[in-house]
């Protein structure tokens, strides 16, 4: 066996170690053991919300971003089937007896049977006038869909063909808003200058829509500020829901007036489904446990009435409402224009308590 030379053997021993270089971006490694730190209590005040991310101190930060609402898909079920077949029957039955009434009436007296037939010729007319109103009203509202399909489509086009039947089209629906009219003009000068699809698309909604989404702000507001007042100081609870309720129809109707829609009967019945099932399916109908927290969080049960904080909470629900029936009844999704959220809307509702610094 050979022995180790002399000068190895003097040498001290050292334990091996790690060397980082100066670009390596690894951390350097070291022997020592952190040592286990036990669990312990914390005494004192907890902060629920830092100042940075509250929004009642900047109005900017949503609570929690809200789903974009859209419309159920129509299908055929058998409760459809059913109801329509016996609704022919039903009519079939009414006219039946009409007829009979009115061969009754003329055995009696001619004079009797004529007023008959001039009652029924005009209950008939009025059917057919009220049948082409929920008609068209249901034809807007779905052009309002179509048009937004449209531009989802046409966004992804390279050629700039569809991007600009969709302004076409959008103009025309619009052209009754005289808030669009200096929009309609600059998308008719620029309309040979912009080839691509995507900024044509966009150049049409910060044209046309941004007067219309100002509006529907001052609706929202103006109806969660009624909302918040008239549950602060009502004194039954049912009075409270069927003002709510109440509200929520007209803000809905507004909404869908504000954007061209101008919905009948039949259509309202349908955008106010389409909403609370929206409503219904991401658990926004009571506004959400973050926004409780952030009142509780910042002692305003201690600042304000009990009856006061749940008129600011309806008044918060209806802005949801308010934000659920722009998705649906805009027709353009927000994309050049930053889409409302229910941190734009707490200042409003509470302007002595939330400070408006940092609002634009």
């Amino acid at each position: 066996m050979s022995k180790p030379a002399s000068g190895d053997s003097d040498r001290p021993s050292r334990t091996p170690a790690a060397f980082a270089y100066e670009d390596d971006p690894r951390p350097v490694e070291t022997d020592r053991k952190q040592e286990a730190r036990k669990p312990a209590s914390f005494g004192g005040e907890i902060v629920l919300t830092s100042d940075e991310d509250d929004p009642f101190i900047n109005s900017d930060k949503d609570i929690a971003p809200l789903p974009v609402a859209g419309p159920r898909k129509r299908r055929t079920s058998f409760a459809k089937i059913a109801l329509t077949a016996f609704g022919v029957l039903l009519s079939l039955a009414f006219g039946l007896w009409t007829d009979s009434l009115i061969r009754d009436l003329f055995s009696r007296a001619d004079w009797l049977g004529y007023t008959a037939l001039a009652a029924l010729a005009i209950g008939i007319l009025a059917v057919v006038a009220i049948v082409i109103r929920e008609t068209a009203g249901i034809m807007r509202l779905a052009a309002v869909q179509t048009i937004k399909a449209e531009a989802e489509a046409a966004v992804l086009e390279t050629k700039p063909a569809k991007a600009r039947a969709l302004v076409k089209s959008l103009s025309s629906l619009l052209a009754g808003k005289p808030e669009t009219a200096k929009g309609r003009a600059t998308l008719k000068a620029a309309e040979g200058d912009i080839i691509d699809a995507p900024h044509l698309v966009a150049l049409a909604e910060r044209e046309l829509l941004a007067p219309l989404d100002r509006q529907a702000r001052a609706l929202i507001v103006n109806s969660s500020k009624r909302v918040s007042i008239v549950t602060a100081v009502s004194p039954r609870a049912i009075v409270d829901l069927l003002y709510v309720l109440f509200e929520a129809s007209r803000l809905i109707r507004a909404m869908a007036e504000l954007y061209g829609g101008r919905p009948g009967t039949l259509g309202m019945i349908r955008l106010m489904r389409d909403v609370l099932a929206h409503l219904a399916v991401t658990g926004s109908i009571a506004v959400g446990d973050s926004l409780v927290q952030q009142v509780l969080g910042h002692g305003l049960a201690s600042k304000l009435s009990a009856r006061f904080g749940e008129g600011i909470i309806n008044g918060l629900m209806t802005a949801r409402i308010g934000i659920a029936a722009m998705d649906l009844c805009r027709p353009l999704a927000f994309r050049a224009l930053k889409r409302p959220g229910i941190g734009d809307f707490i200042g409003d509702l509470a302007p002595s308590v939330v400070p408006r610094t940092g609002r634009k």
